[in-house]
C-alpha cells in the first residue's frame, strides 16, 4: 500500500504507566536494558542541553522542504504525545518553528523529534519546548506535497511505529516499541538499581579491573606491564 496521503486517526498508544516509568530513566540506560537496540543516529541533537522528552509517538512522513504534514499532524495530537518526523529524502530545511510549537503545545505534545531542520531556536528554548533535530536551519518550507501521518517511519535510522515510546535526552534518542514498553521499563529499573550499587563500590576505590575480574582475561590477551 502507498504510504503517502494517509492520516491514521486511531492509533494504539503504549501503556501510560509504562511511559511514566520509562520517563524516570536516561536514554543510555533504556538502550542497554533493551539489549543495545533502538537508538537513532547520533547526529540527532537537542536544541538546548536541558531538553528531555518521553512520550508516545505520533509519526509524520514529510516531503523535502515541505511542512504541510506537520500542520496535519497537530490535529492528531493528544496530551503526552511526541511528534516523530521523518523525511522521504535527506533534507535539513527549517520545517518547524515557534508557531507550530505553540500549536503542538496547546494540544498537549511534549516535544518533537525530527530528522530535518528547525528554526526559531531562541523562542523554542524560552518556551521550554524540547526539540531534537538533525540541523538548525533558518531556511523556510512550503506547503504543497502530501506526506502522511501515523504511518510507520524510519527516523534517523530507527524504526518508529505510531504509539511507540520515544525517549530523548542529551545522550541521544531511543525508541521503545509499545508492545514491550513495560518490560523495558522494568529492565531499566533493575539496571539503574544495579548501577547504583556499582557506583558505591567504585566510589570506595575498588577498580573495575578487579570488580569485573578483568585481569586474567587481559593477561591471556597478552597485556604486559612495563616498569
Amino acid at each position: 500500500m502507498n504510504n503517502l496521503g494517509i492520516v491514521k486517526r486511531n492509533i494504539t498508544r503504549a501503556d501510560k504507566a509504562a511511559v511514566e516509568k520509562l520517563s524516570r530513566f536516561g536514554v543510555a540506560t533504556i538502550h542497554e536494558a533493551m539489549g543495545r537496540v533502538g537508538l537513532m543516529k547520533p547526529y540527532m541533537r537537542p536544541i538546548y542541553n536541558e531538553a528531555k522528552i518521553c512520550g508516545t509517538a505520533v509519526t509524520v512522513l514529510l516531503q523535502p522542504g515541505d511542512n504541510w504534514m506537520m500542520h496535519v499532524a497537530a490535529e492528531q495530537l493528544q496530551p503526552g504525545d511526541v511528534v516523530v518526523a521523518a523525511c522521504t529524502t535527506d533534507n535539513a530545511d527549517g520545517f518547524f518553528g515557534d508557531l507550530l510549537a505553540t500549536s503542538f503545545q496547546a494540544r498537549g505534545a511534549v516535544g518533537l523529534i525530527i530528522d530535518g531542520g528547525v528554526r526559531d531556536v531562541k523562542d523554542l528554548t524560552e518556551m521550554k519546548f524540547p526539540v531534537f533535530s538533525k540541523a538548525i536551519h533558518a531556511k523556510g518550507t512550503i506547503k504543497a506535497t502530501l506526506g502522511s501521518v501515523n504511518v510507520p517511519v524510519v527516523c534517523a535510522g530507527a524504526q518508529v511505529n505510531p504509539g511507540d515510546v520515544v525517549i530523548a535526552d542529551i545522550d541521544g534518542v531511543v525508541v521503545v516499541p509499545a508492545a514491550i514498553a513495560q518490560q523495558v521499563a522494568d529492565a531499566a529499573e533493575a539496571r539503574e538499581a544495579n548501577e547504583g550499587d556499582k557506583r558505591a563500590i567504585f566510589a570506595s576505590g575498588v577498580l573495575g579491573l578487579d570488580y569485573y575480574k578483568m585481569r586474567e582475561g587481559l593477561a591471556k590477551a597478552g597485556l604486559r606491564y612495563v616498569d
